[in-house]
């Protein structure tokens, strides 16, 4: 199955030109916020869009749900298709989508600026931030048994419709007649205006990771900053101070999965890069137990 990402960042019009994506690149089956969705139907998992926080809905998009990935991988394995397009805000978003999934790394990137003119990313994007509007690339009829929002209502497209082959029609009548169908819907996390982290924040979640694996000192210097390449990106540098009598690279192993843990699990922002630098090593400060 050759798996195809479709990466743009939040509110750009991934999911407003999915359908069209995926027809003229001859792929059958669309990961989008958490839900599995072939022959325009949602046939698995469970919808981002529903979730009543930004931070469940970024947990529900990375499928940290084992009933969510049970239920969409068992889908996948039966519709056994030639081609999977998952859609994110990040090359790492979609990595995580797929580890989670157990599949293969992408094999193909397409970005939403080869799809769409600043122009359009722009009226995207303001549909998005001052309107609280979604999109899911499903039809309204078939979307409504699944999600009962604040506002569902159908838009189609004509996008590049013109392009289309003619022997294309047939494949776009199963669509419908007027071209591409999608679900505009306004999550209740909409309303709930923008989420921000401190970075006093930040720093108080990534010592806490580090306190947790014994032989890393308190005394490690922290430093961050956001990604470029993603809205909820993090850089993360860090100066650490170890104890005598561990192994360097098992403890910096333990040391990225347990801050990693701490600030996707906690936040729902992704760490694009983490960089740690052995400061120094002291003596250990394990107790001894007296018998």
């Amino acid at each position: 199955m050759e798996v195809v990402a479709f990466v743009g960042s939040s509110g750009t019009g991934k999911s407003h030109r999915a359908l069209v994506v995926a027809h003229e690149n001859n792929i059958e089956c669309i990961i989008d916020d958490g839900i599995l969705i072939h022959d325009n139907k949602i046939v698995a998992g469970f919808s981002a869009k529903k979730e009543s926080s930004r931070l469940k809905a970024v947990r529900r998009a990375i499928f940290q749900d084992e009933v969510q990935v049970k239920s969409v991988r068992e889908q996948l394995d039966k519709i056994n298709p030639n081609k999977l397009m998952i859609i994110g805000t990040s090359d790492n978003m979609v990595k995580k989508i797929t580890k989670a999934l157990g599949l293969q790394d992408p094999d193909r990137y397409i970005r939403i600026e080869d799809v769409a003119t600043p122009k359009e990313i722009e009226k995207a994007q303001h549909a998005r931030l001052k309107e609280g509007k979604h999109i899911i690339p499903v039809p309204t009829m078939e979307l409504k048994p699944h999600f009962r929002g604040y506002l569902i209502d159908p838009i189609k497209t004509m996008w590049r419709r013109r392009t289309l082959k003619k022997q294309d029609q047939d494949t776009l009548g199963q669509i419908g007649s007027e071209g591409f169908e999608r679900s505009v819907v306004r999550p209740a996390f909409s309303y709930y205006g923008r989420l921000t982290f401190d970075d006093d924040v930040i720093i108080k979640l990534i010592r806490n990771g580090l306190k947790k694996v014994v032989g890393v000192d308190e005394s490690s210097v922290i430093s961050f900053k956001k990604s470029d390449k993603g809205q909820n990106g993090l850089v993360v540098d860090m100066a650490v101070v170890i104890e005598h009598g561990y192994p360097v690279k098992a403890l910096m192993q333990q040391v990225q999965k347990s801050v990693r843990n701490e600030i996707e699990y906690i936040t729902g922002m992704s760490i694009e890069r983490m960089s740690i630098k052995v400061k120094n090593i002291i003596e250990t400060k394990r107790k001894i137990v007296k018998v």
